[in-house]
């Protein structure tokens, strides 16, 4: 960036130039990667652009029948598990000029088959040899491990020492087995987890009859593993060797191996994943059982705690390979129940609370499906998705959850009554094998099934209610806790020591334990403030050191998910808790609030426990962060706030005027209104009364980022001048209010005679407020600004035959003007309406709109996105959330709002706003048929004034009213890539607090634009591209009339004195790829 001078010098040759005063604080960008979305499927036809474009719609937007897409396929980073190409994402789609017509009547199924072949792997010969391959050199290498090779504690001590273990020396056996496993062995891999499960059988001669007591088995596991891998990293054939853990138990590592690099190009990412399992007759069942203690080191005196996590930990390393053989026979039978595995692995890996250690996994997926198979719940003759859809509503809503799920594998093969009651007892989730007789389910949690469930239901309306059967909604929507959860909580947990003070690992992990300890603190503090608490700590990753012991599994940050049941609940000040009379609640509730509990009488008369959580009105969105806070320091000592992010508030200071938020001065407001529009309707010396009176501006419906202040100089009483003590700004705000008066036939025909008899009634109306009532009334040509407490409002008339004549063309500019003016004012009417409607059902809609405001402004928006599409923006992710629940925090709605305007496919998608459900069949189909026509409009001539973002409303069918001028092409794709970079920072300081280096936008506009920040800030930018060095060729005589930028530049700093502090020059950066 160069500082320009305004005398001379030389003069450089920048593409693009930007001159910035002020760096707004705003969340910072980065390069801009440009939407790809359907040109993919444009560009495979050879027709001409009109014809290609013609066919596409009549399969992507005619509607009902035919093939349509609501959104695009969304793009994920790179730590998504779907593909990282956009190209990936779109090609299947492309697929659809080679469906047949019978295809095309059912949309769902094809874009599910185009799905399947995008994830699918492809079992080709080359990666049988891949696979093949490194397992035969894997196996070569454990043949070099001599016998009776003698196995101690030295080759791990850490680990041993963790987890307490004694008596762990063995001699070195060659495996008993080594079997190829999941689900590669039915062909059910989902890309990109390009893996195989290699089954290694540990030998009985490593073992003694009581190593299932005191951890001794899972050290001699681990033991036997560090053997394995010291051999393998010797092997040329594997580029990387390293551990991980099975569903993020630390006590259970597995190895995993990568292929040498240049056998990698067969399959990217492959990797090979080495579980140790044992024979059911290492171990006698009966020691296992669920009621028996085999922890000596939790003995307290007499008191045996059962360990049913524990045995349940050893049990199923007994029985891995029979679950797996039981699970793998169905699948082998029936192509489309490994489809449908595959849907669900992609709809499962989508949702990060759900697809985690304590809920599902593609193992347990594929057990869930062969049990609805093997009981005759979903049958060979359905579709993959059909499947789907009887998978997830079982998983969303049958009873046999509360009992258990049992395999039915023979008459001899059953589960006794006080067995099942035993496993329901211990256990959230039961899915047992009777020939096993362990829970095949064990690690999953009572919140992770209430997750599981309430995602599967959030599935099911998806498919029901959402356009073109629900597809983006369920396979391609990423859901994130911090985009899922109204309160997304990060806690810093690193070198706690008192964490494991008691042992890392007891009967279940303690990382297991504390996540179970802050949900109970969570549930009991919160009571029905929250719908639903997740508390997920992912502390275990590949690569990490197992061998040096447990206590680096704290790097990682634990996450707490809060939805909330309702705004109002969540900002209730006072909690009442048991009466005063029931001596032993009331000392529990005491107990724990500690020095928050007070007793208070209310106006019932009752007497009763309860804490207080004083605040300002506008800040009771802090209120259960405060709850929160005071919960985690008294009960997890110790704790500090230092260590615990709640993202709740951290964007609040861009809504601050001073040093609180100006939304609070809009009670006095309306009431400044109230008092203006009785005083308009009680007016009696006009001819036609005032028959209502409505606000248009958006700080009545609490959407203004900066609501006006009461100025001291608009108060009705000139004593109020006279005193005036403190600084005030210069400007008052006119607040625009519309007056609608009584009808009359005797109104003029005109459109000018029209607007001037409105201007009268104005010059009598102000007259009449200031000979009565002593309003300051100041009027010009079309409107009147009337000054009432503080406030002044500018007051307009809208007549209803000034909009009826719109429809007559006519030469004069100014009848055009004026009708436009009717016009203007009902839309304007319209929306509001509609918007202060959505702000009633929705309180948490105004902030959110707010910050989606402040963060168009910061970003030099405000020339392309008026404020009004902003608010039907926001709108739209509380109308039509799915697949999420309706936003009931401000971060959270923010969030959404910067992923819609970066995902939502904005050049083949209408986005309808329908707020009162006004929209039946037929306007759907009209608001289709206005977008086809602007788009093939837009196909045609991309230069043309066609909206780029299309909203339609029940007002305003065409989208007309707010974005048919701006937001351009280029300005959506800049507009929708700041929105990626800025969700992206966003999430990763509320998940991880990662900041990566923050570099400004690649692509600018090839023609002027200008750049500002409405809402504040001192800084104007301006963009142009230069010419192309063919274009100088061809015209060389406006070359020699052009002027330099810089020249420009210096010109308009020169004449701009006084005004402009400094300009600044900045070079486009180097595009590369």
């Amino acid at each position: 960036m160069k500082k320009l001078n305004f005398g001379s010098g030389s003069q450089p040759k920048p593409y693009v130039f930007l001159f910035v005063l002020f760096c707004s604080t705003s969340l910072y960008s980065a390069p801009l990667r440009v939407h790809l979305s359907f040109n993919l499927f444009l560009n495979r036809t050879q027709s001409s652009p009109s014809s290609r474009f013609s066919l596409f719609a009549s399969l992507l937007l005619s509607p009902p029948r035919s093939l349509s897409f609501s959104q695009p396929l969304r793009c994920s980073p790179p730590s998504s598990p779907l593909p990282h190409s956009l190209e990936e994402k779109h090609w299947f789609l492309s697929q659809a000029e080679e469906m047949d017509s019978d295809n095309l009547l059912d949309p769902m199924e094809m874009k599910v088959k185009e799905l399947l072949k995008e994830f699918q792997l492809d079992y080709s010969p080359a990666l049988h040899k891949l696979v093949e391959g490194t397992v035969s050199a894997i196996k070569k290498a454990i043949k070099l491990i001599p016998d009776d090779l003698k196995v101690t504690a030295a080759a791990t001590p850490g680990f041993i020492r963790d987890i307490g273990a004694d008596k762990v020396e063995f001699k070195f056996r060659k495996p008993k087995s080594i079997k190829i496993g999941g689900s590669y062995a039915f062909q059910g891999i989902a890309k990109p987890d390009v893996n195989v499960d290699l089954l290694v059988g540990l030998p009985k001669e490593c073992f003694h009859e009581k190593d299932y007591l005191n951890y001794r088995y899972h050290a001699k596991r681990f033991l036997y593993l560090c053997t394995i891998k010291k051999y393998l990293n010797s092997s040329s054939m594997f580029s990387k060797v390293e551990y991980s853990t099975l569903q993020n138990e630390a006590r259970k590592p597995v190895l995993i191996i990568h292929p040498a690099l240049e056998e990698l190009k067969v399959a990217p990412g492959f990797f090979v994943r080495i579980i140790p399992t044992i024979e059911a007759s290492y171990f006698s069942i009966s020691k296992l059982n669920l009621k028996r203690n085999n922890i000596h080191a939790l003995n307290q005196g007499s008191l045996l705690p059962a360990t049913p996590k524990y045995n349940s930990s050893i049990l199923e390393d007994m029985y891995f390979e029979d679950t797996a053989e039981m699970v793998k026979k169905p699948f082998l039978e029936s192509k489309s129940l490994v489809e449908t595995l595959i849907l669900l692995k992609v709809w499962a890996r989508q949702r990060a609370p759900i697809y985690v250690h304590d809920c599902l996994s593609g193992f347990l997926i594929a057990v869930i499906l062969s049990y609805l198979i093997t009981h005759n719940i979903i049958n060979h003759s359905m579709t993959a998705i059909q499947m789907f859809r009887v998978a997830v509503k079982f998983i969303a809503s049958s009873d046999l959850w509360k009992r258990g799920l049992y395999f039915k594998l023979g008459p001899q093969s059953t589960v006794s009554k006080e067995e099942k009651k035993q496993y329901k007892d211990l256990f959230p989730v039961v899915i047992c094998n009777p020939s096993s007789n362990f829970n095949i389910a064990f690690r999953i949690s009572q919140s992770g099934l209430a997750e599981l469930q309430d995602e599967a239901a959030m599935a099911l309306v998806c498919l029901e209610k959402c356009s073109n059967g629900g597809f983006e909604e369920v396979f391609m929507t990423k859901i994130d806790f911090a985009v899922k959860y109204d309160h997304c909580i990060r806690l810093n947990l690193r070198g706690q020591d008192k964490l494991y003070a008691s042992g890392f690992c007891m009967d279940d992990e303690c990382w297991r334990l504390y996540e179970q300890k802050i949900h109970g603190v969570l549930s009991q503090g919160l009571t029905d403030r929250a719908k639903f608490i997740r508390v997920s700590w992912r502390n275990t990753e590949p690569g990490c050191n197992i061998e040096n012991g447990l206590s680096a599994f704290d790097m990682q940050p634990l996450l707490v998910g809060i939805s909330i049941s309702s705004v109002e609940k969540a900002f209730r000040v006072v909690d009442i808790g048991p009466n005063a009379d029931d001596k032993e609640d009331a000392l529990k509730f005491r107990r724990f609030w500690g020095e928050k509990a007070e007793l208070r009488r209310f106006k019932d008369g009752r007497i009763a426990e309860s804490t207080v959580w004083e605040t300002d009105q506008w800040t009771r969105h802090l209120i259960l962060k405060r709850i929160v806070e005071y919960l985690f320091v008294r009960h997890l000592s110790p704790m500090s706030t230092n260590r615990i992010m709640h993202a709740v508030d951290q964007i609040d200071f861009s809504l601050l005027h001073g040093s609180r938020d100006p939304i609070t001065f809009s009670g006095t407001l309306l009431e400044s209104y109230e008092v203006l529009s009785k005083r308009l309707r009680s007016i009696e010396d006009i001819p036609l009364k005032v028959s209502a009176v409505q606000p248009l501006d958006s700080a009545f419906r609490y959407t203004s980022v900066y609501p006006p202040e009461p100025h001291p100089l608009a108060e009705e009483k000139a004593s109020d001048r006279r005193t005036l003590k403190t600084f005030a700004p210069s400007c008052i705000k006119p607040l625009e209010v519309m007056i609608q008066l009584e009808g009359s036939g005797n109104w003029p025909t005109d459109e000018v005679a029209i607007e001037k008899t409105k201007t009268a009634f104005l010059l009598k109306i102000g007259e009449s407020l200031q000979n009565d009532w002593g309003m300051t009334c100041i009027a010009s040509e079309d409107s009147v600004n009337v000054l009432v407490s503080g406030y002044a409002f500018r007051l307009k008339i809208w007549h209803e035959r000034g909009l009826s004549l719109l429809s007559k063309e006519s030469g004069n500019d100014l009848s055009n003007r004026t009708s436009l003016t009717d016009k203007q004012l009902f839309i304007q009417s319209q929306h509001s309406s509609m918007i202060s409607g959505l702000q009633a059902r929705h309180s948490i809609y105004g902030p959110v709109v707010r910050l989606a405001k402040r963060w168009i402004a910061s970003h030099f928006f405000s020339a392309c996105l008026v404020e009004e599409a902003v608010e039907l923006l926001v709108a739209s992710i509380f109308l039509k959330p799915l697949p999420f629940h309706a936003p009931l925090s401000r971060i959270t709605g923010f969030l959404r709002f910067l992923r819609l305007l970066s995902e939502y496919d904005w050049t083949f998608s209408p986005l309808v706003i329908d707020i009162n459900n006004d929209l039946g069949a037929n306007e759907e189909k009209e608001i289709a048929d206005k977008f086809n026509m602007t788009r093939k409009d837009l196909q045609e001539n991309s230069q043309s004034g066609i909206p780029a973002m299309f909203l339609a409303t029940a007002y305003d069918k065409a989208s007309e009213a707010w974005t048919k001028l701006s937001p351009k092409v280029s300005e959506l794709k800049r507009l929708a890539a700041y929105a990626r970079s800025s969700a992206d920072l966003l999430t990763r300081l509320m998940l991880q607090h990662q900041v990566d280096s923050c570099l400004w936008e690649k692509e600018f506009s090839n023609t002027f634009n200008l750049w500002y920040d409405s809402l504040g800030g001192d800084a104007i930018g301006v963009t142009w591209g230069q010419r192309s060095s063919k274009k100088r060729e061809r015209d060389d005589e406006d070359v020699a009339e052009e002027k330099e930028p810089a020249e420009v530049l210096k010109s308009a700093g020169e004449t701009g004195k006084g005004l402009m502090r400094s300009i600044y020059l900045l070079k486009a950066p180097r595009l590369t790829t």
